[in-house]
């Protein structure tokens, strides 16, 4: 009885030691700021009130995972490119969200199903909008919610105007099959992209969940870059083959909008090759 009582002192402890960790790595992160761009272990042992082995050990963690870099010369630590990634990320999915708020409401007006905003986090997407259908059977994603790219329409409009090497990343971390209509095969994957850059948006039918079919098309920025997706979901007892065909051009032309208002504009003399299906 009491080594089991000593065993979960001691595993509480540990936990709350790791906790205790990840609060002062988060605190020597924000000792940066504009007037002091390098601080040296010395200075943040003293700002953080910790001892410098301590301060070391967390710094070089965080070099290792690209969060800080360390100046080979003065040997002192300044703020990493992986945090400008993350800003970014951040920045990105505000900008997307605020600008295509309108038009997200008018798609789901026009066809009163799930309208979901995504956008690529390394080889998943992630909802960073939705407008849930007022239907009582309806497609939920919360915000934050990740799922594999590969597999879902969000996904697969953005990965099919992504560079060869981001899918193969996609490929090389595994194509696990979540229902049986998940496509497992690199060879028909790939093929799959080439129809959604052809048609314009992709279709997922049962790919991701039983019973549930989905429509997206990309968002570019004003680089030409695919940057999201925006797209609607449902159950296919009312996305019918004859639904997803009407619905495909209202994805698509809320996707155009919005990437207008982020500021795209499509090269001179395009000829759109969308198709429905």
């Amino acid at each position: 009885m009491d080594k089991k009582k000593t065993s979960g002192k001691s595993e509480a402890g540990s936990k709350e030691k790791r906790l205790s960790s990840v609060g002062t790595a988060i605190q020597l992160l924000k000792a940066f700021s504009e007037e002091q761009v390098d601080i040296g272990i010395s200075e943040l042992s003293r700002r953080l009130g910790v001892a410098k082995s301590t301060v070391h050990r967390l710094a070089a963690t965080l070099a290792a995972e690209g969060l800080l870099e360390q100046d080979r010369e003065s040997e002192k630590y300044r703020l990493g490119i992986a945090l400008f990634r993350l800003g970014a990320l951040v920045r990105r999915r505000m900008d997307i969200s605020s600008q295509g708020r309108p038009y997200l409401y008018a798609l789901r007006e026009k066809t009163n199903e799930t309208v979901h905003l995504a956008i690529l986090d390394g080889t998943e997407i992630m909802y960073v909008y939705n407008l849930e259908s007022t239907q009582a059977i309806r497609m939920r994603s919360d915000l934050g919610v990740r799922k594999p790219a590969y597999c879902t329409a969000e996904g697969q409009a953005i990965l099919a105007f992504q560079p060869q090497t981001v899918v193969d990343a996609v490929i090389a971390q595994g194509l696990v099959a979540r229902t049986p209509q998940t496509i497992t095969d690199p060879a028909k994957l790939i093929k799959a992209l080439a129809i959604v850059r052809q048609r314009g948006c992709a279709v997922e039918d049962e790919e991701s969940e039983i019973g549930m079919r989905g429509i997206s098309a990309p968002i570019h920025n004003d680089a030409g870059e695919v940057v999201a997706s925006v797209g609607i979901a449902g159950p296919v007892t009312r996305l019918s083959k004859k639904a997803v065909s009407s619905f495909i051009p209202h994805v698509i032309e809320t996707a155009d909008l919005v990437s207008s208002r982020l500021g795209y504009r499509p090269p001179a003399g395009f000829a759109s090759e969308k198709t429905v299906i």
